[in-house]
């Protein structure tokens, strides 16, 4: 019983590492996460759920120059490293995926800048 138990468990475990959100991008960016009444964070997540940057502020995220935006209907379109200082563009992918509770607004990829 015990090795069904093991195999089981290997199993789910082989099933969730090989699960990758926004495949074909490098990276995903969360939706809002509300910190307090004034602030909020955006994390920027690899294919594997760990978080690698993102933007925690009480201001408009738009114009702290980590990402870009678009016209309305508003959604992150240029994610910019802030240990690379690499851009990356971003768009909806209706695969995306979530990263835990936080479901995934934008996939970005590398656009050459």
């Amino acid at each position: 019983m015990t090795n069904i138990k093991t195999a089981v468990l290997a199993s789910l475990a082989l099933a969730q590492g090989a699960f990758a959100i926004c495949a074909g991008f490098n990276f995903a960016i969360g939706n809002q996460i509300r910190v307090t009444d004034t602030i909020n964070r955006w994390n920027v997540y690899n294919d594997d759920c760990a978080i690698v940057d993102g933007l925690t502020t009480t201001f408009n995220p738009c114009t702290q120059g980590i990402f870009g935006c678009s016209p309305p209907p508003i959604i992150f379109n240029e994610y910019t490293s802030t240990f690379t200082g690499l851009r990356y563009a971003c768009r909806p992918d209706p695969s995306s995926g979530q990263c835990g509770s936080d479901v995934i607004s934008v996939c970005c990829r590398n656009d050459g800048n």
